[in-house]
């Protein structure tokens, strides 16, 4: 009999506690990004393509739970349970601002604009800063029934998402108005809440079960049961014909998103996957997991007898990798401390 042929994912390995987010930035001029949260209070900037390390954002106390990329992939946020949430320049790896909270900030997202910045957490309050007025007072809308979880921006950024750590239910915003205008009933809690990059679709993971809803009527369009409890689903970006799913039994499972049959299960993970994402174009999606470890799968695998993966540079390598000639903007080996960027 053959071997089976498992798929090589890159393992980029950095982190020192278990990974809680990730986020990609669209493609930009230089390539595209990929940007981790950490409990070890230090969120990462990567090549999205080849998983090697760009940075890390030094300056949050306590564990990071969200993070993500403006439009241009030039800023950064991260929202943490040290009471606040930061913005930070991509490029030199500088902290631009940082917007105090009275309780920890679970989720945070950049308007489609990259003109606001958008927060939850523990508080349930929905904040709005605006990243053109940072010393000013940020709108507040009070009414979320519970903790905020998750937290993103659709519509052009007319609507809010957010959903709760202690309650079903996905809500959707009037951003004009301040009130509730939808409300995605699920079972259990929303862990995992992704607009797809089309506008057309809402991915939702809560408990076992992974839901896609029409982002513009907000009906159910497909519910699929899970093996076992999943904390995130992605759908892939470019076909909409595929998804991802990973969760507590370790593994990243790939199904087919018209009849929820699974393709592929990628093992590798020694912990519960937190996060799992598709790259901007589909060609790869990457996972991140209580091992602490971040593993970039592709779509069409290089496949082998064994269980060997391939490494993403670290930080660990201590080298700064952009020459002279390169035509690439973010600079390499930036690590971001009270008293600006060092190599």
């Amino acid at each position: 009999m053959d071997k089976k042929k498992v798929a090589i994912p890159l393992v980029c390995h950095g982190h020192s506690r278990p990974v809680v987010d990730l986020f990609y930035s669209p493609v930009t001029l230089d390539g595209f990004f990929l940007i981790s949260a950490s409990k070890d209070a230090n969120p990462m900037l990567r090549n999205g393509e080849t998983g090697d390390w760009i940075g890390t954002f030094e300056g949050h106390k306590g564990a990071v739970w969200s993070c993500c990329l403006d439009t241009n992939a030039l800023r950064a946020a991260t929202g943490s349970a040290d009471f606040s949430a930061k913005v930070w320049d991509a490029i030199t790896g500088n902290e631009l601002h940082s917007f105090e909270h009275k309780h920890i900030v679970r989720s945070c997202a950049f308007s489609e604009d990259t003109h606001l910045l958008l927060t939850g957490g523990v508080e349930k309050i929905l904040r709005i800063f605006d990243l053109n007025r940072p010393d000013a007072p940020p709108r507040e809308i009070d009414k979320s029934p519970g903790s905020i979880r998750t937290v993103a921006w659709l519509h052009s950024d007319q609507t809010i998402l957010s959903s709760c750590t202690d309650m079903g239910g996905v809500r959707l915003w009037d951003v004009k108005s301040g009130k509730i205008v939808q409300t995605l009933e699920t079972k259990s809690p929303v862990t995992s809440a992704e607009v797809s990059q089309d506008g057309r679709y809402i991915t939702t993971a809560d408990g076992s079960t992974v839901k896609f809803w029409d982002a513009n009527h907000f009906g159910l369009v497909k519910s699929y049961n899970m093996s076992c409890t999943v904390e995130s689903a992605s759908l892939e970006p470019k076909d909409g014909n595929k998804f991802v799913a990973g969760g507590e039994d370790m593994w990243i499972h790939v199904f087919d998103f018209h009849t929820g049959e699974e393709i592929a299960c990628n093992k590798g993970h020694h912990g519960p996957v937190h996060c799992v994402r598709f790259s901007p174009g589909g060609e790869s999606y990457a996972s991140g997991s209580e091992d602490g470890t971040i593993r970039i799968w592709q779509m069409n695998p290089a496949v082998s007898d064994d269980h060997e993966s391939h490494g993403a540079s670290g930080p660990s390598s201590g080298k700064v990798k952009v020459g002279v000639n390169e035509v690439v903007h973010k600079i390499e080996g930036f690590l971001v401390t009270k008293d600006g960027p060092t190599e």
